[in-house]
């Protein structure tokens, strides 16, 4: 498992709950604010994964996130990664600072984002030394059931694109002591390029003197684009004044894992699994 990838997975899941957090917002139009904003939260992964995809230590990941709305659509926010698992306790993993443009209508939400890593070289935690994402995400929103487009491309040696598309019904109550209870069920597919190497052997056509040839080993680069996985997912959100409590199951099934024969080191581990993405935010 390559574990920058897991935390650069987190920026689209943070732009996802600001999504959210857009919905749940009053529709008060007296209430704008133009001041700048500083919000805090604690977040906690129970199950790190990169669409589905884990190594063995089955991880879980804790992140506070500073932001600061500079002015309503415009904010960067920057967080440090603790990973938790059976050899490390809430280790130190890496950071990702983000700057973005967020533009909210009654009838759609459009973001695009820059994330760019800050971490250790040396770390023995990276496998892969990606150097900076960006995305964008557009959500076109009705009464009925809201449609969700994004796309990225994350850079280190090579550049992977990816692209998300999903379908979900905001379920909203407002209640009498000014408090927003928020249901959100929400289906995702997700798909993004594969770079990988495969090798096998081909015999040549002749040898020496015209007795058979001998067994070449090949290796050729493959790169493709392709469905990384499906995701039920239903975030529940409670807000009052400042305060916002956010809880999101999800279920994910990955897809197309690449396997090498007889490499276990090379080839993705992969399974369908529940995990959940806890935060609580406090807006100054």
């Amino acid at each position: 498992m390559k574990l920058l990838k897991i935390i650069f997975l987190l920026m689209p899941a943070i732009c996802i709950v600001q999504c959210i957090n857009a919905q749940t917002a009053t529709n008060d139009t007296t209430e704008k604010k133009t001041n700048p904003q500083f919000k805090l939260s604690l977040n906690y992964n129970t199950g790190l994964n990169y669409y589905g995809r884990t190594d063995s230590l089955k991880s879980s990941g804790f992140f506070p996130l500073a932001e600061l709305w500079i002015t309503p659509k415009f904010y960067v926010n920057a967080a440090p990664i603790f990973v938790n698992n059976a050899v490390q306790k809430f280790d130190y993993a890496g950071s990702v600072a983000t700057v973005g443009y967020q533009n909210v209508t009654k009838k759609w939400i459009a973001g695009v984002y820059v994330s760019k890593p800050i971490y250790k070289e040396s770390s023995k935690l990276i496998q892969s030394a990606l150097k900076a994402q960006s995305g964008a995400n557009v959500s076109f929103l009705n009464k009925f059931v809201n449609l969700n487009i994004g796309g990225d491309i994350k850079f280190s040696e090579k550049a992977d694109f990816g692209a998300t598309g999903g379908l979900d019904h905001l379920i909203r109550i407002e209640n009498k002591d000014r408090s927003v209870l928020v249901f959100d069920p929400a289906f995702y597919v997700y798909a993004g390029s594969q770079n990988f190497q495969y090798s096998y052997y081909k015999k040549s056509n002749t040898g020496f003197l015209n007795f058979p040839g001998n067994n070449q080993p090949v290796t050729e680069e493959v790169s493709k684009f392709s469905i990384l996985a499906y995701e039920l997912t239903m975030p529940v959100v409670y807000a009052k004044k400042k305060w916002m409590l956010v809880a999101t199951p999800a279920f994910i099934l990955p897809q197309n894992l690449i396997t090498v024969p007889n490499r276990p080191d090379l080839s993705e581990r992969g399974e369908n699994m529940f995990y959940a993405t806890l935060t609580a935010k406090y807006t100054l």
